[in-house]
């Protein structure tokens, strides 16, 4: 992908991301309008309460609140959401541990405010103003899992900051539903796209540099601001531009192979690739996956593992997009190659849902449980560990905003 650069003001934005795609975000686009029904729901709650039996006064408390999070797990914000963020929470507080169980809705659990991802606290929102002429906004799709957040995205964006003292390194997440997420349960507020934008223009922003995550949407939202600066750079993603077919790589997708693999073979305690292949050890990374055209990015990212001579190292998706890198499809390459022992790790700059749900939950689905009930490896183990947190890694990110600041200054 080309850099794009107006000249006007400069702004500087960076996304936390690997492809250079509008890769759909795992959520959905419910309506907020459950939040109109929110004081009526109340209302039923306590009106009925009296002459309910104490059952039913544990469902209508735990419906209440799937309703208030439901109505907040969505991809727009509104003029009510810091509120419907409060009162959910509010809410869940109000609960038994009996009521908390119960929680059920479409898209609400027990997990939503009850599951412990980490301390919040140690997290930076980066949503200060007195930014000054220069920004870095570092974009990415964001997770709701508190120690992931600061291991990779935190973890990027000081390694940034240290970088480049003399610019205001700021965060935006492309996810409304994990913005939403994260303000009610932790208190801890966000900017999306729109609002980091918004900051930058309050701010007498003149330099932002941006990069990659959900690509398109990203530019067509920047187009919308190219006015407001100087001029804007959009730095190249983690893996570099896209080719046109499978054998296409570069030297981003090579870096990016050495240190994941070297990061997953020291984890599992070998000295090297070739020492975990002769001991019958494999070593699957999973990413996300993709119908858009980026996918073949997966595909190169095996050629480049095969270039390399990593015969242990297979590359797999979620999606199954493209479709030799499905589960189903990676079992069988790594059961043909012979290898005995499985190692699985995220292909994911943030270790969050995908890594500790897809790849090493406990149901029946996760790409963990899926090996094990093949039952033709003698052991299968879990990496959950994001790519951000890679010291090799985040000096890629280094060097892509240097190339971005450099096309600003001509």
């Amino acid at each position: 992908m080309s850099k794009l650069t107006w000249k006007k003001t400069a702004a500087l934005v960076m996304a936390v991301t690997m492809l250079t795609t509008a890769a759909a975000g795992c959520g959905n686009n419910a309506s907020s309008s459950a939040s109109s029904e929110e004081s009526s729901t109340s209302s039923t709650v306590e009106s009925s309460a009296a002459s309910a039996t104490e059952e039913e006064t544990d469902e209508m408390a735990a419906k209440n609140v799937a309703d208030l999070i439901d109505a907040i797990y969505v991809q727009e914000r509104n003029d009510n959401t810091d509120e419907e963020c409060k009162a959910a929470k509010e809410a869940w507080d109000a609960l038994t541990d009996a009521q908390k169980e119960l929680v059920e809705g479409d898209n609400a659990d027990p997990d939503y405010f009850g599951r412990d991802t980490g301390d919040a606290a140690q997290d930076d929102p980066r949503n200060e103003d007195e930014i000054g002429e220069n920004e870095l906004l570092v974009v990415s799709f964001g997770t709701s899992f508190n120690d992931s957040r600061v291991k990779d995205i935190k973890g990027i964006e000081d390694a940034l900051q240290e970088a480049y003292p003399d610019w205001s390194v700021r965060r935006a997440f492309t996810a409304q539903i994990i913005i939403n997420h994260v303000q009610a349960r932790d208190d801890e507020k966000i900017d999306n796209m729109q609002q980091a934008l918004d900051r930058a223009v309050a701010n007498g922003v003149k330099n932002l540099v941006m990069h990659g995550a959900e690509y398109d949407e990203m530019n067509e939202l920047l187009d919308q601001y190219k006015d407001k600066f100087e001029g804007i750079a959009v730095a190249e993603p983690l893996l570099g531009e896209v080719g046109d077919d499978a054998t296409v790589i570069n030297a981003d997708k090579e870096a990016v192979a050495k240190a994941i693999t070297a990061e997953a073979v020291k984890t599992a305690g070998y000295d090297d690739v070739a020492a975990a292949a002769e001991d019958g050890t494999a070593f699957v990374f999973m990413g996300h996956g993709t119908a858009h055209v980026a996918k073949v990015s997966y595909s190169q990212m095996q050629t480049t593992m095969e270039t390399l001579g990593y015969t242990n190292v297979f590359i797999g998706t979620v999606e199954g997009e493209p479709e030799d890198t499905s589960c189903e499809a990676v079992i069988e390459k790594v059961k043909e190659a012979g290898f005995t022992k499985v190692v699985l790790r995220p292909l994911m700059v943030v270790a969050g849902d995908h890594a500790n749900n897809d790849m090493a939950g406990d149901d029946e689905d996760s790409w963990l449980s899926q090996f094990k009930a093949a039952d033709c490896f003698d052991s299968v183990d879990t990496q959950i560990a994001g790519l951000g947190e890679i010291g090799d890694i985040q000096q890629l990110y280094i060097d892509h905003a240097q190339a971005a600041i450099d096309s600003l200054n001509g």
